[in-house]
């Protein structure tokens, strides 16, 4: 019997153990040290997909359901709503109990160990503006393990696990910036031994800035902020905001494919001043295409990180469609993001009675940490501190995969 360090993320999972002394990040993808944390149901084969192998169904155009974000979903009402899967009534949480089960099954079978516990990662809060939700998102997610079918799991904040794994003397201050949350962990590290001054986090992190982003510059294209006209009369409106931000969250494009929503929006067709782009909005609903457009977001938001004007391109909805993503653009979107992750971080020094002129390293750890506008903001707040880039996706996993053992 073993226990298998989880590192279960919003956007991408990792799990991990001690191999010959040093931690091994299990590849779980062939080539791969993490899984995107994704879930198709398959309604044709009848059968659950996991990691890219569910994306690649959804952008294929497979019959199904995607899910991403789930993580997102915990601590929320809807993490226990039942929904008719397949024949089956089941909460989003049994849904992540199948993919921490994929996990534990695909680890076993590449270590040929039993893995009957687990220790998992969890941010520092889960939901930091609220203590009933974190403590429920907890919950959660052990039921979930449990389910999975671990007889136990224990809980390490994922930036203390990090500073388990990077290297370096010093007073380090480790900065995990995940899918949803952004997580930090003043230490100092001395002679191979770290020591955890404090730890803090806010409910912010690469699903928001997506969120951002679509809202700013692909959703207009599909009749966001457009103007509606009245029944009667000559009055105009914006269109209803709610389907739009929902469209734009990760966690909630799964729920926007409903019959009542779709005839809505055929009723601002016949209303609106410009109703080609309300047209595009149909398309999206009617062909399941709301996943494809937060991608093409995503991946316009890597290409624009940095390096002049990018794309968002939203072929996939109308033949020549995209949205200019200049590189400025990025910056000024996701600048209040940007600040309040680098106050979080303040926040987290001021906690363990420490100025940010003693911190000697910053540690950037999750892939939305490597965002320019991330780095300039923490620059600012901490100029003295020397950046340092560990294993951005898997220095989590590592750290488990020491505290495991």
């Amino acid at each position: 019997m073993a226990r298998l360090g989880v590192d279960f993320g919003t956007s991408n999972t990792g799990a991990g153990v001690l191999a010959g002394g040093r931690p091994y990040a299990i590849p779980l993808e062939t080539g791969e040290q993490t899984l995107p944390s994704a879930v198709f149901v398959d309604f044709a084969e009848r059968r659950y997909l996991y990691g890219t192998a569910a994306a690649r169904a959804m952008m294929e155009g497979a019959e199904g359901r995607f899910m991403r974000a789930l993580k997102s979903i915990l601590g929320t009402p809807l993490a226990r709503e039942k929904r008719r899967i397949l024949n089956e009534q089941l909460t989003l949480i049994e849904v992540i109990a199948r993919f921490l089960a994929e996990i534990k099954t695909r680890s076993e079978a590449h270590t040929g160990l039993r893995f009957d516990r687990a220790l998992s990662g969890r941010p520092v809060h889960f939901h930091s503006p609220s203590p009933e939700r974190d403590a429920q998102a907890a919950t959660d997610l052990a039921e979930a393990y449990v389910v999975a079918g671990f007889d136990a799991v224990d809980f390490l904040p994922e930036p203390e696990a990090a500073a388990l794994a990077v290297d370096g003397t010093g007073r380090m201050l480790i900065v995990d910036i995940g899918g949803g949350t952004s997580d930090f962990t003043l230490c100092d590290r001395k002679d191979g031994r770290t020591q955890v001054l404090a730890s803090g986090g806010i409910r912010l992190g690469g699903t928001d800035f997506d969120k951002a982003l679509s809202l700013n510059h692909a959703m207009p294209l599909l009749g966001y902020e457009a103007m509606i006209g009245a029944e009667l009369g000559g009055k105009t409106h914006p269109a209803p905001r709610a389907l739009f931000q929902d469209l734009a969250s990760w966690e909630k494009i799964p729920f926007v494919y409903d019959a009542g929503l779709q005839r809505e929006v055929e009723r601002w067709i016949r209303l609106a001043r410009e109703p080609r782009l309300f047209e595009r909005l149909a398309e999206v609903l009617e062909s399941h295409l709301g996943h494809d457009v937060a991608y093409a977001v995503e991946a316009g938001k890597i290409a624009a990180n940095g390096k002049g004007t990018a794309e968002i391109a939203l072929h996939v909805v109308e033949k020549g469609l995209s949205a200019t993503l200049p590189a400025h653009a990025l910056t000024v979107a996701l600048q209040g993001y940007a600040d309040e992750i680098a106050t979080g971080a303040l926040e987290t020094v001021k906690q363990a009675g420490c100025t940010p002129a003693e911190v000697d390293q910053i540690v950037y750890v999750g892939g939305s940490s490597l965002l320019s506008a991330v780095r300039s903001a923490m620059g600012r707040s901490f100029p003295d501190a020397t950046p340092v880039d560990a294993e951005v996706f898997t220095a989590v996993v590592h750290g488990l995969a020491i505290a495991a053992e």
